[in-house]
């Protein structure tokens, strides 16, 4: 298909370098309209100025919604029913936004009649992987435009050239930070810059939703959480949307310095990349939630979803969260979750969340009578375990005669 084809596309839309200098890349290259869609995902920026942007450079149908209770109650909460990570820290928080984005750029190019679909996502990362294959999934016959893999700009100096020569007018930010950053209510990403030598240690100040575990409170926080099959619904007792927890408990985990990560990660592409996380509600969740999970889900049930969350976290730091694997595996983890019912206190503290208490009135499997150091009245007999013990040893003690 050749670029003639195209005649509207609809672009993931920020409103910066990257985006802006695509937007006219679009019209000169394709000849086309462009649709811009920008998400308010809780990054914590004022979006208006994508608006005002897009329409000085004449975009006729600009879409900027604020999706941060779906992302949190259909992608970070279902997420977090698996109890997520990704190669054993990475709490996957700029992964797990991206098949919204895809999702929104679907059904906004059948609302306009857009036959493409574009982003900036460079041709080095995951993301230009997670983009596309969420809209070849809902879509198979979108077309989708990547202009990282298509231009010759490949540096800022030359974005830069091009945006001045195409008259796009590019705010120059004081104090704005070296590295690559990517936010949302889940996390803030850093890379690059001097964090691409993985030796060199992150410096203090670039971390902007945390205090230093040093600098944190010298006295602990006791939060109580409720859960609902599965998710959290309560913050010391008060009702909340899935978007007002995570907000609230990102306020309270960086206030005591939770949530800071430093790894290096294998990328779907084949590199290792370097990268720092903050995700300090996050963090509290995935605690909190195996916590809850301890005393109502049955043991073979844990162990098969903990079996099973490598496989799942991969899935979605690859991109495949539209795919019939993930949604089939997202089945059994939901109705795992119906009897995960109850509350957890958990202790904030220098940078660590500690779980200090659990409990459930409908569904804990947690008998005292049976598990007491003390006189169980017979709840439970203790020689039943001989029988069991030789019965399991068996094929051992075969093996040990020979």
């Amino acid at each position: 298909m050749g670029k003639s084809s195209v005649n509207k596309v609809v672009l993931a839309y920020s409103g910066g370098l990257d985006t802006s200098v695509i937007l006219k890349w679009l019209e000169d290259e394709y000849q086309c309209e462009v649709v811009t869609f920008t998400a308010d995902i809780g990054q914590g920026e004022e979006l208006e100025p994508a608006r005002i942007k897009a329409e000085k450079y004449g975009v006729k149908e600009i879409y900027i919604e604020n999706l941060q209770e779906e992302f949190v109650r259909d992608f970070v909460f279902p997420m977090f029913r698996a109890n997520t990570v990704y190669e054993g820290e990475y709490l996957l928080g700029t992964s797990i936004a991206r098949p919204l984005i895809a999702k929104r750029l679907i059904e906004i190019a059948a609302e306009t009649g857009a036959d493409a679909v574009s982003h900036g996502a460079t041709g080095k990362g995951n993301d230009q992987v997670r983009f596309e294959l969420g809209a070849y999934a809902l879509n198979p016959d979108i077309r989708v435009i990547a202009p990282w893999r298509e231009w010759d700009l490949n540096s800022r100096e030359s974005l830069l050239a091009y945006a001045d020569a195409a008259g796009i007018a590019i705010e120059k930010k004081h104090n704005k930070s070296p590295y690559s950053m990517d936010a949302n209510l889940l996390h803030i990403s850093y890379e690059g810059g001097e964090l691409e030598d993985p030796w060199f240690e992150a410096r203090d100040e670039m971390w902007l939703r945390s205090v230093s575990p040093q600098d944190a409170p010298e006295t602990p926080l006791y939060v109580e959480l409720g859960f609902e099959q599965g998710d959290i619904v309560s913050i010391d007792g008060v009702r909340m949307s899935p978007a007002e927890v995570l907000t609230r408990l990102n306020e309270l985990g960086g206030a005591h310095g939770v949530g800071r990560l430093d790894i290096v990660e294998n990328r779907y592409v084949g590199m290792k990349s370097r990268g720092c996380y903050e995700t300090p509600g996050g963090s509290i969740i995935l605690k909190a939630h195996r916590a809850i999970e301890s005393i109502t889900l049955d043991r073979e049930v844990a162990h098969l979803k903990d079996d099973l969350m490598p496989r799942y976290a991969t899935m979605i730091y690859n991109g495949y969260w539209w795919s019939p694997e993930r949604l089939m595996m997202q089945q059994m983890i939901d109705a795992s979750q119906v009897t995960v019912n109850g509350e957890v206190r958990v202790k904030l503290f220098k940078g660590a969340v500690s779980v200090v208490g659990r409990k459930s009135a409908t569904n804990s499997l947690f008998d005292e009578a049976i598990v007491t150091f003390e006189d169980d009245r017979g709840a439970y007999d203790q020689k039943d375990a001989e029988g069991f013990i030789k019965l399991n040893a068996l094929r051992m003690r075969i093996a040990g005669k020979r």
